[in-house]
């Protein structure tokens, strides 16, 4: 009898042509994604054989979940002479939905890697949530009868070519009750055995991150992610003892200036910050657009002519050419201007629970008179918007605001960009006409795939591309700006346009740093000189630095610095991925990870470097960073009343 036999006895035969179809898919979507990916260095043989090898383990991990179905039908169904022809119906029939869902995940996985350049992350957990707005993405983005024309397909040849084992597993045996019991009990055990020998770690054989990539299984990744979407990181990254990296820190702001630190016991950095000269109670609209990556800017080297408008606005306006967004995501964005902080590993704080009456930059403003919006395009329950800065010091408008006589156009995630500018402008008209300075953070959509746009508006049709929608947004900003100058409230309002993160962070390694750079522009003609900062910066930053050009004075608890006065001294950035922080200074970047692993690299090829005494000092200071932010989170040291 061969082994394949011995491993699966009688009608558990079903089980194994299972396992056997599952680790053909995985490994023809590891195939296909490689080929997706455009890289050929990653079909090197030292590079491809080990990927494809663990990518066996992952597989087998996966597998032993997916083939439990199977073994339980042969456990349970009866063995006896006449029960071959119903058992062969329901294998067939179980046979077909298992081979259909796993086309859908292979055909899925190829859409998410074209889209992040990762397996299924927790990104891929958020699309569980929320289905209508990924549903509706898809729908709009894709032609889906060749995608689903190519999934049953796919399903069937598997069917086809399982079809005679099928057949032979579903003859009866002659197995008794409690042989196939003392069988079915080793398949139960396979999967608790693979949880337990098979972690994420397994697959960190290269620094390469797209080879690391390669080597999961999306549906091990999927489950994995789905169990660890939120990270504690004084348990799985390299700590320092609490006190000794409340120290460090301090001394990043030492070393920047004078800071008055209050002394509070919850918040080692709470510092009073002293604006100079006069407070300006200046109006202030922080536009973050959706997908704004350097790449697509012609102030920051782009050839297209795609922004036009953002290019004037950063040659009239103060532009900061080298800033770094802490994430890929827009929640990571809006954690990063509203909050100060790092992106600790896992979820976007305004994801967590325990995120309400956070010190954030809408409540600085509040306590000065200011009434904070923010105005959103789309339906702000989307990614925990509405609790997060409804429960955070601002006043939330949403789609529900906006009148269906305003609106040219709208997609799945919310209405085109001059029609949320719109609503901004009727906003801001409302509290100007009432006496009372407002910040309002204005929140775009329109540069996000389906790239759709009203017809019309620029030379490249809706719906063409990243490119189009990209110059479509640029216009709607001019627009935004135009329509602006002629308020009464126009001569005495900052404008702050940035991104929220890039388009991609596809690259080498986990951090890509060049996947992480976007614009920042501060807009203010009556008040803001023009000129160009490039100190090296991070998103952190927006906040102390929008404050300091204020000159206003307030109690901090921020993470970020003034770019133009400590960040002249002091400069680095922030940046993360789910699981890989970062910490940019010096040419240098720390990566942090699980398991309490670290590295130092090259930021512009992603090689490590040595651990020089200068290397781990900055280590340190990386730890102080993401460590003493947790703890503040966790702790709710963040809170507007923690003392």
């Amino acid at each position: 009898m061969s082994l394949f036999r011995r491993l699966f006895p009688g009608r558990f035969l079903a089980a194994g042509v299972a396992l056997a179809a599952f680790l053909a898919v995985s490994l023809a979507t590891r195939l296909a994604l490689l080929a997706l990916n455009g890289d050929a260095s990653l079909a090197h043989p030292a590079i491809l054989a080990p990927a494809l090898a663990i990518g066996v383990a992952y597989d087998l991990a996966a597998g032993a979940w997916w083939v439990l179905p199977f073994a339980f039908l042969a456990w349970l169904w009866p063995d006896g002479p006449r029960s071959g022809r119903p058992f062969a119906i329901a294998l067939v029939a179980l046979a077909a939905s298992a081979f259909a869902a796993w086309a859908f995940t292979a055909a899925s996985e190829l859409v998410f890697w074209n889209e992040f350049a990762t397996r299924f992350n927790f990104i891929a957990v958020d699309y569980l949530v929320y289905t209508n707005e990924v549903i509706g993405n898809i729908r709009q983005s894709y032609d889906l009868r060749p995608a689903f024309a190519a999934i049953a397909l796919a399903a069937s040849l598997l069917l086809a070519a399982s079809w005679r084992p099928l057949i032979a597993a579903a003859r009866p045996a002659g197995m008794g009750f409690g042989a196939r019991t003392l069988v079915f009990a080793a398949f139960a055990c396979a999967p608790a055995a693979s949880f337990l020998a098979v972690d994420d770690g397994l697959k960190e054989f290269t620094p390469q991150a797209q080879a690391v990539q390669l080597a999961g299984n999306g549906h091990w990744e999927f489950f994995h992610a789905f169990r660890t979407n939120e990270i504690d990181y004084e348990q799985f990254y390299r700590t320092e003892v609490a006190a000794k990296a409340w120290s460090e820190l301090r001394r990043e702001f030492e070393h920047a200036g004078r800071p008055d630190f209050t002394g509070s016991g919850a918040m080692p950095i709470e510092r009073v910050v002293h604006g100079a000269g006069p407070e300006k109670r200046l109006n202030v609209v922080l536009v973050s657009v959706e997908s704004l990556g350097a790449e697509f800017v012609g102030a920051l080297g782009d050839r297209r002519g795609l922004t036009p408008n953002l290019d004037r606005l950063a040659r009239e306006g103060l532009f900061f050419s080298r800033v770094y967004a802490t994430g890929t995501r827009t929640v990571r964005g809006l954690e990063a201007i509203s909050l100060s902080i790092p992106p600790t590993p896992g979820y976007s704080v305004v994801k967590r629970p325990n995120n309400e009456h956070l010190r954030t930059l809408g409540e600085v403003f509040d306590e000065k008179g200011y009434e904070s919006l923010y105005v959103y395009g789309g339906y702000g329950y989307f990614d925990n918007m509405n609790h997060f800065f409804g429960s955070n010091g601002y006043t939330v408008v949403d789609r529900t605001a906006i009148p269906a006589a305003d609106i040219h156009h709208e997609n799945i995630w919310g209405v085109a960009d001059e029609d949320l500018f719109t609503q901004a402008l009727r906003e801001a008209d409302r509290r100007h006409a009432a006496g009372r300075p407002f910040f309002a953070h204005v929140m775009t959509t329109s540069n996000h795939r389906p790239f759709t746009y009203p017809a019309g508006r620029v030379d490249l049709p809706s719906g063409s591309g990243r490119e189009g929608a990209v110059k479509y947004t640029d216009w709607a900003v001019g627009d935004f700006i135009a329509r602006a100058r002629e308020r009464p409230w126009f001569d005495d309002t900052v404008f702050v346009i940035l991104a929220d993160h890039t388009s991609s962070a596809r690259g080498k390694s986990d951090l890509p740093v060049e996947g992480f750079h976007i614009p920042l522009v501060v807009y203010s003609p009556r008040h803001v000189p023009a000129g160009r900062v490039d100190h090296l910066a991070s998103q952190i930053d927006v906040a102390p630095t929008l404050l300091g050009l204020l000159g206003f004075t307030y109690r901090s608890r921020f993470f970020g610095q003034d770019i133009l006065t400590e960040g002249a001294t002091h400069q680095r950035a922030l940046l993360g991925n789910y699981q890989t922080v970062g910490y940019l200074e010096d040419g240098l970047l720390v990566e942090l990870r699980p398991k309490g692993a670290w590295r130092v690299v090259d930021p512009a090829t992603g090689g490590a470097l040595p651990a020089t005494e200068h290397a781990r000092h900055l280590v340190d200071e990386a730890v102080g960073y993401y460590q003493s932010a947790s703890r503040a989170f966790r702790s709710g040291a963040l809170r507007a009343g923690a003392t």
